[in-house]
């Protein structure tokens, strides 16, 4: 490996976690379960005390809750009919009871013989993933590794069933199991990158490259893959600039790249779409002074956009824009008026 120590080993885990949950963020976020995934970091953070109460592997408790109540919210959905998710309210519910279960269990804990000792707590809130070590790296990576291979294996009939469940299910997908099986791979992927970033800031890494990813291309093969890239190079910059400046925690660095990605990407889309270039038709090429520059990539690409007919970077118009036309309106009126005064004189 080109690096060794615990930095080496935050690479090899925090890689895998972050192309698995860029993959399994794109999919939470076009399905609108966000605040599933919101509710799954409080599990693994409960899930991790009660392991520790009872003097077990964080890890055991950590997989263990994550997936049960993650199928848990996928059964409760099912009732609802084929293809429907929990709502809101049911995962408040379960969100607000889980968190009082973590509470309950932070205080069996800390008053039991290594209650003085609250690293365990920190690290399941904030991440601790400079303190892997060799083995523990290994372990992250093959599960990162083994959740991203998963979700690629029913990544077209899941797309199918995200997008018109009733034609999946028109078309003979098991639409109530993929959903399952998808939340069962956000619950194992939730509790795995809680070593990374931490329960508090895993929305970010499962959010913030899907929802960048979204806003640069609607192909969803083409946002699968940019998210799982966003969410990688998110983790390298994030350790890297935690490495530089030994003040930064490695998970709030990781998040910080990400949102910043996203912001930035959602600020250049909003000044692209708010620029409304106007195409004028061959009717008003006569009036030049009106014509806005034309869309020379978009026509060069060999599109089938015709004159005057709207851009595809925002509402284009036929003719002037609005704020253009009144002012113009008002002079050509205030003209013809002068005309008309002139006419009347003159006779």
């Amino acid at each position: 490996m080109p690096f060794q120590g615990f930095l080496g080993n935050a690479l090899l885990a925090g890689s895998c976690i972050a192309v698995a949950s860029g993959l399994i963020g794109y999919f939470v976020v076009l399905r609108v379960q966000v605040f599933a995934g919101d509710a799954l970091s409080h599990v693994a953070f409960t899930g991790a005390l009660a392991a520790a109460a009872a003097g077990l592997d964080l890890r055991v408790g950590l997989f263990a809750a994550t997936v049960a109540v993650a199928l848990a919210l996928g059964i409760a959905g099912g009732a609802r009919g084929p293809g429907a998710q929990a709502d809101d309210v049911t995962i408040g519910m379960v969100f607000v009871w889980v968190l009082g279960l973590g509470v309950l269990f932070l205080d069996i804990f800390n008053t039991g013989a290594s209650g003085a000792n609250g690293t365990i707590a920190a690290r399941t809130l904030f991440g601790s993933i400079f303190g892997l070590t060799g083995g523990e790296a290994q372990l992250a990576a093959l599960i990162g590794v083994a959740i991203a291979i998963a979700l690629l294996a029913i990544a077209r009939p899941l797309l199918l069933a995200s997008i018109d469940a009733p034609l999946a299910l028109a078309r003979g997908v098991p639409v109530r199991a993929l959903g399952l099986a998808f939340l069962a791979l956000l619950g194992l992927d939730a509790a795995e990158a809680t070593q990374a970033v931490g329960a508090l800031l895993l929305l970010g890494l499962l959010a913030a490259p899907a929802g960048t990813a979204l806003r640069l291309t609607a192909n969803p093969y083409r946002g699968l893959a940019l998210s799982a890239l966003i969410a990688l190079l998110a983790m390298w910059v994030g350790l890297a600039l935690a490495d530089l400046i030994g003040t930064v925690p490695p998970g709030s660095a990781v998040i910080l790249v990400a949102i910043a990605c996203y912001c930035g990407v959602a600020l250049w889309s909003c000044g692209a779409c708010g620029r409304r270039r106007w195409i004028p038709s061959r009717d008003d090429h006569r009036s030049r002074r009106y014509s806005a520059p034309l869309d020379r990539g978009l026509l060069r690409r060999g599109s089938s956009q015709r004159l005057g007919q709207p851009c595809r970077s925002g509402a284009g118009r036929r003719g002037p824009p609005e704020w253009r036309r009144a002012p113009r309106a008002a002079a050509a009126a205030r003209r013809a008026e002068l005309r008309a005064h002139r006419h009347r004189d003159r006779t």
